[in-house]
Formats: structure tokens, sequence, C-alpha cells
């Protein structure tokens, strides 16, 4: 039996756990929290921190929208939910660290459901599915928490079978692939979409294990990192390097798509992106630099575990 307040719930207090975790760890954050209305049906929940000694902007978003007709973004490639009612719900983060050498970091979980009214025959069940993982994208790499942010997403698979974790961090290689650059935005992590093959009550304990994995995989980054000295060299190559992220939100990202074709709050729609960033004409990292070495060892696929 699917159970949409149960999915609410648990979104609700993932969302409240990760805002209380990063209010913790930097308590110069200045909080702005807003609860908006969707004109078509539903609404959510958007925090935006920023301006923190550690984190220099973190949006955490929570929404659950509902409406009668599709966008085009969720039926092109799915023509059969043509004519259904719909709902989305969905905690999805970007977290922008102030240091360069903290990575940027990203997070989804989100459940979809369309449904025909008074369906009666059998190919007129509801048609749902789970979606989210974690990917993170940083400007200098180390192998330490390269191998402890895959390990921990491993670790959230691992009941599920063994086939899960390779076949998510494919997905999510793949997906997070800048095809106009030819690179990947970051080291990757986990990424799927469509989850339905197990009963609701696994889909669903296994959404549990990814959302709960997340703060594990970050914050042990976050503390080790966030207090290296850097100058405006290494500041400069953030600025630069985030140019890829609001490349990708863009260009490819479909929950950005989404959210826009289908009268989401622009707003929320976007704090995904950086509140700083600079664009250079043809720039290349000069050899022997740790800049060369983020291309030339992290960007590029690779099994880290």
């Amino acid at each position: 039996m699917i159970e949409i307040e149960l999915i609410r719930s648990y979104l609700l207090t993932l969302q409240n756990n990760i805002t209380d975790a990063l209010c913790d760890l930097d308590s110069t954050l200045v909080l702005q929290e807003d609860e908006w209305d969707r004109e078509e049906g539903g609404g959510g929940r958007s925090r935006v921190m920023r301006s923190g000694d550690v984190f220099e902007q973190a949006g955490i978003n929570f929404s659950h929208v509902y409406g009668d007709e599709l966008p085009a973004s969720a039926t092109a490639h799915r023509p059969e939910l043509t004519g259904r009612k719909y709902q989305a719900l969905g905690v999805s983060l970007v977290i922008h660290p102030t240091n360069p050498y903290v990575p940027t970091t990203h997070m989804n979980v989100r459940f979809f459901i369309a449904e025909k009214e008074n369906a009666k025959e059998e190919d007129e069940a509801p048609i749902w599915w789970f979606g989210g993982g974690f990917d993170l994208t940083p400007y200098y790499g180390f192998e330490e928490d390269a191998m402890h942010w895959h390990y921990t997403a491993k670790k959230a698979c691992a009941e599920y079978g063994e086939d899960i974790y390779p076949s998510y961090k494919k997905w999510c290689d793949d997906y997070f692939y800048l095809k106009h650059r030819q690179e990947p935005r970051g080291i990757g992590g986990l990424f799927f979409d469509d989850l339905n093959e197990w009963a609701f009550d696994k889909c669903f304990a296994f959404i549990n294990s990814v959302g709960d994995a997340f703060l594990p995989a970050y914050l042990p980054i976050v503390e080790r990192r966030k207090d290296i000295e850097y100058g405006d060299q290494q500041r400069q190559f953030q600025l630069y390097r985030r140019g890829r992220y609001v490349e990708f939100n863009l260009v490819y990202d479909r929950g950005t798509l989404f959210g826009l074709q289908s009268g989401g709050r622009t707003e929320s729609i976007l704090m995904s992106l950086p509140p700083l960033v600079r664009w250079q004409y043809d720039w290349q990292p000069k050899s022997g630099t740790p800049e060369a070495e983020l291309y030339e060892k992290y960007l590029i696929p690779r099994n880290w575990v």
C-alpha cells in the first residue's frame, strides 16, 4: 500500500535533521525559511542558509506538489503518464562551502505517483517510483575523501543487492556529465530513478537508507577540510569551477526542468545555484598544479572502493 503521508513525514524529518546538523557545525549561518503554496496545487518549505564561516550558501528544499496535468518534461519519455493526475514529493539540497578545499555537494530523494481518476482496468493502476542519490563536487581532490564518500554510498546500498551500488554509481557518473565540456561534474556517488521493481515498503526503506547516509558521508569531509588555509588563487579556481555546476543545472538537470515547467517556485528551484561564480575564456590549469590534478586524477570515473 502506498502511503503518501509516511513519505511526507520522512522527508520533512530529513530536512530538519540536515538543517540542524549544518547549523550545529556552522553557528554563523543566517537561516531564511519560506513556506510557499503553488497555485496549481501543493507547496513546500524552502530553507536557505548563507554567509557562514563554513558554508557560503546551503539550500535545503522540501516540496509536495500535485496537479491534473503533467508538464512536457515528464510526458516526453513517458507517454503513458498523459492524462493522469500526479503528486511529486522530495527533498533536494545543494551546499556550497566557503573554503575551496571543502567540496560542494548535492543530495535528492523523491517520490512520484500518477493516477487515473476512476481507474477500473489493470493498465490504469497508479504509476509510481522513487528516485534520488547524492554526489560530490570537489575543487581540490583528496583520495581519503573520495574513498570515504563512496564507501558510505556503498554501505547504504549493501543490503539491497551486490549490484545496486555499482549500478547506481555508474548511473551517477553517466548522469552528472557535461557533454559540451566532455567532463564529469565531480566524483559522483549514487543516482537512480524509476525505482519500483521492489514492493513499496522495500523501495521506501532504500530511500531512507540513502537519505540517512548523506550526513555520515559529507560531514567528516567538511570537518577535515574546513580549516585549511587558502588564498585568492584557490578562491578564484573555486569560483571558476562553480561555473560547471551552473552549466549542468541549467542545461541538463531534469529536476530543474521539471520544476520550471510544472510551475514550481522559481526561487526554490534555482536555490541550487552558487551565490558567486566566474567564467574565464579558454582557461587551462598549469601542468603539475593541484588544479591540474583535479582534472587528471579526480574528474575521471573510477572505482574508489
